[in-house]
């Protein structure tokens, strides 16, 4: 079974050592649905399309509101996505549709996945933006090219390690918690393929391993 993965995102997926929180639920649920997988990794927006044209099997990191048919499994993992601007800007962020009087970065499929409040926001904001790479965003906050950046916090946090020697991550920033939590599902193009990896994913939760890989990856 091919699954598409998103880009370079830790600690959800680190891609060039194919592992990660979100990474091992995903593949260790399929092998315990009786699957042999093949990981790719890609920005979101081609792997939509590669799904489309049945050059794939399933997509991670997705939900049904992506407006993708598909056949979706039960949520695997909860992002906390959070809108992150620095404390220099001395923004005050109530509301989602706030949002709408400033330049936003946020992640690809974003405005589909973070619900029909935030996609008005962006639909209308002039200075809204979307990302394939994770890591441009962190740049981009760090270097006031941009008022604030939405994603989840871990991601963010992470990151700072990596664009640190680029921009000051030492800038104290302002973290505004305007999002509830958002499930994540796998969307496979078959209805067999999905019911196998829900029994896989229940089996992964009652057999511990799935909380043996949170606690895995719960100092990254």
């Amino acid at each position: 079974m091919r699954i598409g993965f998103g880009t370079h995102k830790p600690p959800y997926i680190f891609e060039q050592e194919k592992r990660g929180l979100e990474y091992d639920i995903v593949v260790q649920a399929a092998m315990a649905a009786g699957f042999e997988v093949e990981p790719f990794f890609a920005p979101m927006e081609r792997l939509h399309r590669m799904q489309e044209m049945s050059q794939i099997d399933a997509i991670a990191t997705t939900n049904t509101r992506s407006g993708v048919p598909a056949h979706y499994s039960k949520p695997y993992i909860e992002y906390h996505n959070v809108a992150v601007a620095l404390a220099s800007r001395k923004l005050n962020l109530r509301s989602i549709a706030d949002l709408g009087g400033y330049s936003v970065s946020a992640f690809q499929r974003a405005r589909t996945l973070l619900g029909t409040e935030f996609q008005a926001m962006a639909s209308n904001n002039p200075q809204y933006r979307e990302e394939a790479q994770q890591i441009a965003r962190n740049r981009l906050l760090y270097s006031g090219r941009i008022d604030v950046v939405v994603g989840d916090r871990r991601i963010i946090q992470y990151f700072n390690r990596e664009v640190s020697d680029v921009v000051d991550t030492r800038q104290p920033v302002n973290w505004f918690t305007l999002f509830p939590p958002t499930p994540y599902q796998v969307a496979f193009r078959l209805a067999e393929q999905r019911d196998r990896f829900d029994a896989g994913l229940d089996a992964l939760r009652k057999s511990g391993e799935y909380l043996a890989i949170e606690k895995k990856y719960d100092s990254y």
